[in-house]
């Protein structure tokens, strides 16, 4: 990407990344861990027209997250299409200006 002078970097991190909760510090710590990681890369490669984003999917509606949680209104949840859609524009020319965002995609929630 450096040699081209271009390139996107889309990683993906959860709503932990942001606020951690009991019984999930590890895992709160490893999405933090991400999205600085996100952060520190999109400022590192920027001058070579290198854009890094996140995109923060909540609870998506697959069907193992229905098996898991098989009292959740799954209603609310993240259609696996959103998340394409967003990364889609992230990856796109259009969005040749984003970088070192974390975008949130939580659906109904």
């Amino acid at each position: 990407m450096i040699q081209q002078q271009m390139g996107k970097i889309v990683t993906i991190v959860s709503p932990n990344a942001f606020l951690g909760a009991a019984g999930v510090g590890a895992y709160s710590v490893a999405k933090s861990a991400v999205l600085r990681l996100t952060e520190s890369m999109a400022s590192e490669l920027k001058e070579f027209g290198i854009t890094v984003n996140a995109v923060v999917p909540g609870t998506m509606d697959t069907p193992q997250n229905r098996q898991a949680m098989p009292n959740a209104d799954p209603s609310k949840w993240v259609e696996p299409f959103a998340v394409a859609d967003v990364i889609l524009f992230l990856a796109s020319y259009t969005a040749r200006a984003v970088t070192g965002t974390a975008i949130p995609i939580y659906g109904k929630t």
